[in-house]
């Protein structure tokens, strides 16, 4: 049951949060604000993308992994994988931008959830059948 496929795309992840995570930090160095976003809509957008983020990420990385460990197809993993990587980052632009295109926000939570749901309904079926 070893799991090879998932935990490259967790460490892509991690990087683009840990991206994410600076660019929130470097905000609030560089506008001196410590806690809050002191209705700075620059830093209350980063911080939700970063939010947004820590919220679907880790549980779409379990199922995932749960998924490998059932040994689904190495296909069916980075596609789910790459789904989620994507929409992730799809997102992220798409939510940081001032002028915000609802476009990529949608289409990055439905590559999301998209992942999600996937990952859940193979987990559910694998136990049912």
């Amino acid at each position: 049951m070893s799991v090879s496929i998932v935990p490259f795309y967790a460490a892509l992840l991690a990087g683009l949060y840990l991206f994410l995570s600076l660019r929130v930090i470097g905000m609030r160095v560089r506008d001196r604000i410590g806690l809050g976003d002191a209705g700075n809509p620059k830093l209350q957008r980063a911080i939700r993308v970063q939010g947004n983020f820590s919220e679907y990420v880790p549980l779409a990385v379990i199922l995932l992994a749960f998924v490998e460990m059932q040994q689904a197809s190495p296909l069916l993993l980075h596609g789910l994988s790459l789904s989620l990587l994507i929409g992730r980052m799809i997102h992220a632009y798409g939510v940081s931008q001032e002028q915000e295109d609802y476009r990529l926000r949608v289409t990055g939570m439905i590559l999301t959830f998209a992942a999600i749901a996937v990952a859940g309904l193979i987990l559910i079926g694998g136990f049912l059948f």
